[in-house]
């Protein structure tokens, strides 16, 4: 291939991640951000209703606790969550082409999420047949639109109007700056490359005025 080819493929493919970032923006900007009692209510329901409870509570978990993009959700492999020991890791290190921004980067895994994963993980003994994480009752892989509408779904099953697969991630941002986590390390907790990116997700809210002002 040219180096005039070349140019071109990496130019087209740098355009079309700052495409896909600020439509991200666009989409989470309009996703609801939950309360503590919907977050709870939905994984209640998973718990009592939902015949893939292990799988779905993970799924949710991961967007809540962690911050991770449905895609890269769908991208993981077990390699990625668990250790030769069978071990659930601490840290997930996601590759370039696991991530919406094409950078790779680091997922700190918190508690809940972990014990959610290992739960799903000695639940469903089938999933060592695939490389795959989370796949279908078929034993299909899933796509990010297939697991964009299982979230929506869990949502509305629930009764929570206006949330949507981006709704953990946003929740899980605006958490963190509520607590008094500076942009910067929430930037690098959801793998955003620039500080004003994550600015704009933040609700900016009486609570997070009111532990603002008690800093002083």
């Amino acid at each position: 291939m040219s180096r005039f080819l070349v140019g071109k493929v990496n130019v087209r493919k740098h355009i079309l991640t700052h495409q896909n970032l600020h439509l991200e923006v666009l989409d989470m900007k309009q996703a609801k951000i939950l309360t503590d009692n919907e977050s709870k209510k939905v994984i209640s329901y998973i718990e009592a209703f939902d015949r893939y409870a292990e799988r779905n509570k993970a799924i949710i978990l991961l967007t809540h606790y962690c911050g991770l993009r449905v895609s890269e959700i769908a991208s993981l492999l077990l390699s990625d969550v668990r250790n030769e020991n069978g071990d659930i890791n601490e840290v997930i290190h996601l590759t370039a082409n696991q991530t919406k921004g094409s950078k790779s980067r680091r997922v700190f895994v918190n508690k809940k999420a972990k014990t959610a994963l290992k739960q799903y993980l000695q639940s469903d003994l089938s999933v060592i047949q695939h490389s795959y994480v989370f796949h279908t009752q078929k034993g299909k892989r899933f796509n990010t639109n297939a697991l964009t509408t299982l979230i929506k779904r869990l949502y509305e099953r629930v009764g929570i109007v206006g949330a949507t697969s981006h709704s953990g991630r946003r929740t899980f941002i605006t958490k963190l700056a509520t607590s008094g986590v500076s942009v910067r390390v929430i930037a690098e907790a959801v793998g955003h490359s620039s500080i004003a990116t994550t600015q704009r997700y933040i609700d900016v809210n009486d609570e997070l005025i009111s532990n603002a002002v008690e800093l002083v």
